[in-house]
């Protein structure tokens, strides 16, 4: 099974991430130029928490409050669920599942070093298996 170090090497280290005081609209329009759920909250090399779009309309839109009002610190998600990178894809979706959360921040050292989805995990879990498929179809026409 694969590691979150084989994922991020197939999947790039790009961290996509937004200051604490920025107001929650500048995170939405960062997500939405980005096209991914969630960005990671930091304040210098520090990880502070995640914003999601799940907490995005929880806790803007289900309250009736303003993005362009209210900073980006006040709804974020924390503290945050890491992982490292010699964790595996099962223990990163059985973390995933657990939590119900669909983004993990990788660190290293304690630095983040990437960011994975649950969709990143997925394409891992069908290609290890299509891999194991096509194995055991070898060793049973051989």
């Amino acid at each position: 099974m694969a590691k979150v170090i084989d994922l991020l090497a197939d999947k790039g280290r790009e961290v996509v991430a937004i200051g604490p005081d920025e107001p929650v609209l500048a995170a939405i329009e960062l997500m939405a130029a980005k096209g991914i759920g969630a960005v990671l909250v930091m304040r210098g090399e520090e990880l502070l928490g995640i914003l999601s779009e799940r907490d995005y309309a929880r806790k803007i839109i289900l309250n009736g409050r303003s993005s362009a009002e209210t900073a980006v610190w006040e709804i974020m998600s924390s503290p945050v669920l890491t992982v490292g990178m010699l964790d595996s894809v099962n223990t990163c979706m059985m973390l995933m599942t657990e939590k119900k959360i669909r983004h993990l921040p990788v660190v290293e050292q304690g630095r983040v070093a990437g960011v994975l989805s649950i969709g990143d995990l997925v394409k891992a879990v069908i290609e290890d298996q299509q891999r194991e498929i096509a194995e055991l179809q070898r060793y049973i026409a051989s």
